[in-house]
């Protein structure tokens, strides 16, 4: 299949399994899910009523006092133990490079269909200002939130789109599932497109 080039008359040649490829929403979900639960730290950490600091005695008399107890670490009382503490643990989820390359070219896939993907021959700031690149974003129809993809991305670039919150630039080597599906559109330049295919294919 072809891409047409966003100013150009030229198309670039492209392979169907990786840009003409069936949406599958189920493979997405789960590469998504597990790309996002591998950045969660797991140190979240709750004490039973064995760790809380406070005495183990019997807090009043057995008979008399009204409701019968032991110890005021019991969850039950404030600044007793959590019945089921939550300990440090890992989230990660196990997707196989396969599942991962596939998810990849489904999203990229669902963007060129959905026209959502731009291609262009070149991209860059020459310096690093950010009025330059909301003027050079100003000429493509790219929504609110877009993702710019080049081969290498150059500092300048990066240093550019730092101050706007909703654009995010990335190199191919950088590119991820969660930042796909959260674009509105991908930019992406034309040296960049054969490297993910090269990668995927």
């Amino acid at each position: 299949m072809e891409l047409t080039i966003t100013g150009s008359a030229n198309k670039l040649s492209v392979s169907d399994a990786v840009f003409g490829r069936d949406f599958s929403e189920d493979l997405v979900h789960q590469v998504v899910v597990a790309y996002r639960n591998a950045g969660r730290a797991g140190t979240k950490a709750q004490k039973t009523r064995a760790e809380v600091n406070g005495t183990t005695k019997k807090s009043k008399k057995q008979k008399g006092g009204g409701a019968r107890h032991g110890a005021l670490t019991a969850p039950i009382f404030v600044g007793g133990g959590v019945t089921f503490a939550a300990k440090p643990r890992s989230f990660a989820q196990k997707v196989n490079r396969k599942m991962y390359r596939a998810a990849i070219s489904s999203i990229l896939s669902e963007l060129n269909r959905q026209g959502r993907l731009k291609v262009v021959d070149a991209f860059d700031v020459e310096a690093a200002k950010t009025s330059a690149l909301v003027e050079k974003l100003a000429g493509f129809e790219l929504g609110r939130r877009p993702l710019i993809v080049t081969e290498d991305a150059s500092e300048n670039l990066f240093l550019s789109a730092r101050n706007l919150p909703y654009v995010q630039v990335r190199d191919v080597q950088g590119l991820d599932p969660v930042a796909l599906v959260g674009a509105d559109s991908v930019l992406i330049t034309a040296d960049a497109v054969k490297k993910v295919e090269e990668w995927l294919a």
